[in-house]
C-alpha cells in the first residue's frame, strides 16, 4: 500500500520577520483492521457474488485540523472501474459485476482531502470465489468396448470432470445414477468407472450399456444461500461377444392352441432358439424329440410346428412337445443343444370377452348420485349392471373386481360363470365423505379366469357426492386469552374467535354467540366472531379485573361447540391517592409521630403504591415524614417544647404542612391536604377522665356538647323527682318532715354518683393556661346544676361518650389521676371530706376548664398560624 501525503506549511510576514504559523497537517485514513468495514479499505475482501449496487465499504478518516473531508476512488488506465463512491461520506458501492475466475484481485487508488492536501493509497481488494461454476466433463463423448468375459472389479474408464472454482465449490465428487439397477460402479473420487463385484457381462443378454456419470461440486454459498452444481454425461459401454454359450429358446414358456375350426396343416406355434453367442452366432436345427403322437410337425430351419390332423381327430385335449435347438458348426456338427417344452391344448374358440350391460343394452359407463355417508353395507341400487360371457365352459368364467380407491366399496360376486348381476356394497362409510371428494370414480374389470387369452373389459363407475350437515363448528382453539386497558372505551375490539365447519353451503355457516355470567359487558358479532365491549361498557380493574364466559359456534341446524374466553382487564393508573380530609388536625406528643393516610384506589401495583411526601412547611427543619407510611415525627434534636419555643416566639400555634401524597404509576398522580399539628409534651395525668378530654382534645365544642347533655339529662331527673314527691305530699295532705326528704336524698344519693373536689394545681410548664383555681363560690351553691349556662351553637357529637358521673366518681384506695389536655394539663386531686351535691361543683369546673381553653386558643389563631 502506497501513501501520498502533502503538507502545506504557511508563512506570515510579521515585521519584517518571517514567522511560521501552524502548519497544516494532511487527513489520513483510520485504519481498522481487515475485519472493518469502515477505514481505509486495506485488506479488504468480497466475494465475487456480491450484486451491483451494493454498498461494500465506507472510506473513513479525518483532518488534524478538523476540517471537512472529501473522499474520491480512482482506477489504473486501462481497468475496470468496480466501484464508485461518495464523495462526501465515503460510501463505496460496486457497480461491475465480480469474476473471481476473471480477476481474482483488484488494484484501487483511494484519496482523502480536506480541500489542502490530498492523501492517496493504492489498495488491494481481493475477490473471493463464490460457488458459481458447475463442473465440466472433460475428452467426451466416453465410449469404451468391453469383452463379456472381463473379470468382476475390472477397471474399464476413467472420467474426469473439472470445476474453476476453489475450495469446495471447486471439488468434484463421481456418481452414478440408477447404480442399483447397472451392473457398474464409479470411483467417487478419481473418477473410474469398474465392474461391480461379483457381476459378469453377457453379450446374450445385453450388448450395449448405457451409465449416467455425475459429477457434483463440493457446494458452497452464492448470494447467501448453498448452492451445489453438478454436471452429467453418458459412458456408452459396448460388450463384445466370446463363444461360451449353448442355444437359448425365446419365449419360453410354449403355449399353443388348436380350435375345432383349425384346418389340418394349419401352424399352430413357431419356436424360436439362437445361439447364445451372437457376435457370430451358428446356425439352428430343430426337431422334434416326443409328445407329437403322429399328429403334430416341426419344420427344421425355421422351427413352426404344424398340426397334421384335424381336430376333431385328436384323441387328446393337451399335448405336450419336446423340441431340440441344436447349433451347427460350420462343418455341420451338431456341437450344443438345448430342450424346450411345448405345451398345445385343444379348446373351443373363445372368442368373446367379458360384456357389460345396462338396462338399454350394453354400456361401458355407469353413475350414481348419493348422499355421503351411506350406512355400511347398504347396497347401491342406484347402479343396475348385468355382466355376461357368452363362450362356453372355462371360457365363461370371470372374475370381477373394482380398481380405484380401496377399501370404500366391494362387488358381488367376484366370480361369474356365464352371467350374474353385479351388486356393489358399501364396506367404508367414514371414506364416503363429500368434504373429501365431491365424486368418486372405479373401474369394474371383467377378467377371465382360466383361457389363455385372459380376455377382459371394464366399465367406468362415476358417483357423485351430496353433502350433508355431517361436521360440527370447530374453533381454531379450546380457549382464549385476551387483555384490554380498562380506559378502553365502549366498544372496542378485544379478541376475535374463528371457528370452521367443513360443510357446504348454508351447513357451513357459522353463527356466533357467548353466554356465561361473565358476558354483561361484552358482545360477539354473530358472523366475524369478534368480541368487543358493550358501548356503554366501562371496564374498571378496581372492580372487577377478571372476566370469564363462553363461545358458542352453532351451524344453521343447531350443531355447535364451545370454546372459553378469558379476559384480563389491564389496570390503569386513573385514581389519584385521596386524603380522608384536604385540612386535618393532629396532636402530637413529643417523641410520639402522627400518621397521615391517603388511599389509592387503583387495583395493582405500582398504581396504588402512595409515597409520601412534605412539600412545604415553615421553618423547614422541624418534621420529618416516612416516605412509605406517612408517619410524621419531630426533627430528632426536638426533645421538649423549650425548644420549640426557641424556634417560634409565638407558644401556642398550630404548625401547618402542606404533605404530599404520590402514588408510582405512569403517569403519576398526586394530591395535597393541610396537617395542622397542635405540638404537647406528654402528661402524666392517668384515668378515664383523662382519656376523655385528650380524645375531645382536637374537638372542645364535642366535649361541651357532651357535659351539656349530662348535665341536662340530670336537671331533667331533678325536675321529675322534685314533681314527683310534689304530688306525693299533696295527696297526703300534710307537709312532710324535712328529715324525711333528706332521708329520701339519701336514699337517692346512694344512686347518684359521689364526687369529690377536684383541685387544680398550678403548672409551670405550657399547660399553665388551662390551669382552674378552686372556685368555692359554686360549692356555695347547692343549686348550682339548676344555673348551668349551656353554651350556645354546640356542635352535634356522632354518638356522645359515656357519661361523665361514673368517670368523676371516687374510688376507694384511689391516687392522684391527670387529665391530658391540648396544650396543658388538670390536676384533680381527690378531698377526703364529702361535700352536699359536690357532683354539681364538679361539672362547674370542667364546663369552666372547657371555656378557658376555646377561648385562648381562639385568641392564639388570630395571632399565628404557621
Amino acid at each position: 500500500m502506497k501513501h501520498v501525503r502533502h503538507f502545506t506549511p504557511l508563512l506570515v510576514l510579521c515585521s519584517m520577520q518571517v514567522c511560521l504559523v501552524h502548519a497544516n497537517y494532511a487527513p489520513y485514513f483510520f485504519d481498522n483492521g481487515p475485519s472493518s468495514t469502515n477505514g481505509n479499505m486495506a485488506l479488504l475482501s468480497l466475494s465475487e457474488d456480491t450484486s451491483i449496487g451494493t454498498h461494500v465499504y465506507t472510506l473513513n478518516g479525518t483532518d488534524p485540523e478538523g476540517e471537512p473531508v472529501t473522499y474520491g476512488i480512482k482506477f489504473e488506465a486501462g481497468l475496470r472501474r468496480y466501484f464508485a463512491i461518495d464523495v462526501n461520506f465515503g460510501n463505496v458501492t460496486l457497480i461491475e459485476e465480480l469474476d473471481r475466475e476473471k480477476e481474482d484481485e483488484i488494484e484501487v487508488i483511494v484519496s482523502i482531502s480536506d480541500g489542502i492536501n490530498t492523501v492517496d493509497e493504492k489498495v488491494r481488494i481481493l475477490i473471493t470465489d463464490a460457488n458459481d461454476e458447475s463442473p465440466e466433463f472433460i475428452n467426451t463423448p466416453y465410449i469404451v468396448h468391453v469383452p463379456e468375459d472381463t473379470p468382476s472389479g475390472s477397471s474399464i474408464l476413467k472420467t474426469e470432470a473439472v470445476d474453476r472454482d476453489t475450495g469446495s465449490g471447486g471439488s468434484i465428487n463421481y456418481f452414478l445414477q440408477n447404480i442399483h439397477t447397472n451392473k457398474f460402479t464409479i470411483d467417487r473420487h478419481s473418477g473410474v468407472l469398474r465392474i461391480k463385484r461379483g457381476v459378469t457381462l453377457d453379450y446374450e443378454k445385453s450388448r450395449t450399456h448405457f451409465v449416467t456419470v455425475v459429477a457434483k461440486d463440493g457446494g458452497g454459498k452464492l448470494r447467501g444461500n448453498n448452492k451445489v452444481f453438478s454436471a452429467t454425461t453418458t459412458v456408452t459401454i459396448n460388450v463384445e461377444d466370446v463363444q461360451d454359450t449353448p442355444p437359448m429358446f425365446i419365449g419360453t414358456p410354449y403355449y399353443g392352441y388348436v380350435y375345432e375350426d383349425t384346418l389340418a396343416g394349419s401352424e399352430v406355434l413357431t419356436v424360436i432358439a439362437l445361439d447364445g453367442d451372437r457376435g457370430k452366432p451358428n446356425n439352428i436345427h430343430y426337431s422334434l424329440v416326443n409328445g407329437s403322437e403322429s399328429s403334430f410337425d416341426i419344420n427344421n430351419a425355421t422351427g413352426a410346428i404344424s398340426v397334421i390332423k384335424s381336430p376333431n381327430q385328436l384323441k387328446k385335449e393337451v399335448y405336450e412337445l419336446k423340441i431340440q435347438a441344436s447349433e451347427l458348426s460350420a462343418e455341420g456338427n451338431v456341437s450344443v443343444y438345448a430342450f424346450a417344452t411345448v405345451i398345445i391344448r385343444i379348446v373351443d374358440l373363445n372368442n368373446h370377452p367379458p360384456t357389460f350391460y345396462g338396462e338399454n343394452g350394453p354400456q361401458n359407463r355407469f353413475e350414481l348420485t348419493m348422499y355421503e355417508h351411506p350406512p355400511e353395507g347398504e347396497i347401491l341400487r342406484g347402479l343396475k349392471i348385468t355382466v355376461n360371457d357368452s363362450d362356453q365352459g372355462a371360457n365363461a368364467k370371470f372374475n370381477l373386481r373394482l380398481v380405484g380407491p380401496g377399501g370404500i366399496f366391494r362387488v358381488v360376486p367376484q366370480t361369474v360363470l356365464n352371467e350374474a348381476q353385479v351388486t356393489v356394497i358399501v364396506e367404508n362409510s367414514a371414506t364416503i365423505d363429500y368434504e373429501q371428494f365431491q365424486m368418486l370414480s372405479f373401474k369394474l374389470l371383467a377378467i377371465e379366469v382360466n383361457t389363455p387369452e385372459k380376455f377382459s373389459s371394464t366399465a367406468d363407475i362415476v358417483i357423485r357426492l351430496l353433502d350433508t350437515n355431517d361436521n360440527v363448528p370447530k374453533f381454531s382453539s379450546d380457549y382464549y386469552i385476551a387483555r384490554i386497558p380498562e380506559n378502553s372505551p365502549g366498544g372496542s375490539n378485544v379478541v376475535a374467535v374463528t371457528a370452521t365447519d367443513p360443510d357446504s353451503g348454508l351447513w357451513g355457516e357459522v353463527k356466533y354467540s357467548i353466554y356465561g355470567t361473565g358476558t354483561d359487558l361484552f358482545l360477539i358479532h354473530p358472523s366475524t366472531g369478534i368480541i368487543y365491549t358493550q358501548p356503554w361498557a366501562v371496564l374498571d380493574a378496581e372492580v372487577s379485573s377478571k372476566y370469564n364466559f363462553y363461545v358458542k359456534a352453532e351451524d344453521t341446524e343447531g350443531k355447535y361447540s364451545l370454546a372459553e374466553v378469558f379476559i384480563t382487564v389491564l389496570d390503569v393508573n386513573d385514581h389519584p391517592p385521596e386524603f380522608s380530609e384536604n385540612i386535618q388536625e393532629k396532636t402530637m406528643i413529643i417523641g410520639s409521630p402522627v400518621k397521615i393516610e391517603a388511599v389509592d384506589q387503583d387495583a395493582e401495583e405500582p398504581n396504588n403504591i402512595v409515597d409520601y411526601s412534605i412539600m412545604q412547611a415553615d421553618p423547614a427543619n422541624v418534621f420529618d415524614i416516612d416516605q412509605s407510611t406517612g408517619e410524621i415525627k419531630l426533627k430528632s434534636y426536638i426533645r421538649s417544647l423549650d425548644i420549640i419555643h426557641n424556634i417560634t416566639k409565638n407558644k401556642d400555634c398550630i404548625w401547618s404542612l402542606i404533605v404530599q401524597a404520590k402514588d408510582r404509576g405512569s403517569p403519576s398522580f398526586s394530591t395535597t391536604a393541610v396537617l395542622k399539628i397542635d405540638i404537647t409534651e406528654e402528661t402524666l395525668h392517668k384515668g378515664p377522665m383523662a382519656a376523655f378530654l385528650m380524645q375531645t382534645k382536637d374537638n372542645p365544642m364535642k366535649a361541651l356538647g357532651v357535659l351539656a347533655g349530662v348535665m341536662g339529662i340530670m336537671v331533667m331527673i331533678t325536675i321529675i323527682i322534685s314533681t314527683v314527691m310534689f304530688w306525693r305530699n299533696k295527696r297526703s295532705n300534710k307537709i312532710m318532715p324535712v328529715r324525711r326528704i333528706i332521708r329520701k336524698r339519701q336514699t337517692q344519693q346512694t344512686r347518684a354518683v359521689r364526687m369529690e373536689w377536684l383541685k387544680f394545681k398550678r403548672p409551670s410548664t405550657a399547660a399553665e393556661k388551662f390551669a382552674i383555681e378552686d372556685d368555692t363560690k359554686s360549692l356555695k351553691n347547692e343549686n348550682s346544676n339548676n344555673n348551668i349556662q349551656i353554651p350556645s351553637l354546640l356542635p352535634s357529637a356522632p354518638s356522645p361518650p359515656p357519661p361523665p358521673i361514673p368517670l368523676l366518681a371516687p374510688k376507694k384506695n384511689s391516687t392522684e389521676w391527670r387529665v391530658p389536655t391540648v396544650s396543658g394539663s388538670l390536676t384533680p386531686m381527690f378531698i377526703n371530706k364529702q361535700l352536699k351535691k359536690g357532683h354539681s361543683s364538679a361539672h362547674n369546673a370542667l364546663v369552666s376548664e372547657l371555656k378557658q381553653k376555646f377561648e385562648k386558643r381562639n385568641a392564639g389563631s388570630n395571632t399565628c398560624h404557621l
